[in-house]
């Protein structure tokens, strides 16, 4: 995956990747607290991983209009389109590498 550590795109951390898979791969709606207690991880360390992803627009947060005391975290378009290219770059690349390779 070294073409994805040199591409030019956002350095994310585990802890805003697993956020990010969490949203785009999970049903929601999803909360800080939700996303808190399904990744086992302090809520503000959600809301600071939260404010990274929304700067890059791959996330949005936004109020319930049912409850405006939560705070939903939502899919953006932007989010998609990263996923989506990340996902090509690790299917093309293992699809040049033998399987031995990617297992051994």
């Amino acid at each position: 995956m070294c073409d994805a550590v040199r591409a030019d795109g956002p350095d994310l951390s585990m802890r805003q990747w697993s956020i990010l898979l969490t949203v785009y791969l999970n049903p929601g709606p999803h909360t800080v607290r939700a996303l808190a207690r399904d990744l086992n991880v302090p809520k503000p360390a959600i809301s600071r991983a939260l404010d990274a992803l929304s700067i890059l627009d791959f996330i949005k947060r936004v109020r319930d209009p049912n409850d405006k005391r939560i705070v939903l975290v939502q899919k953006t378009a932007a989010g998609a389109i990263y996923l989506d290219e990340f996902a090509r770059l690790v299917e093309s690349h293992a699809e040049d590498q033998p399987l031995s390779a990617l297992y051994g």
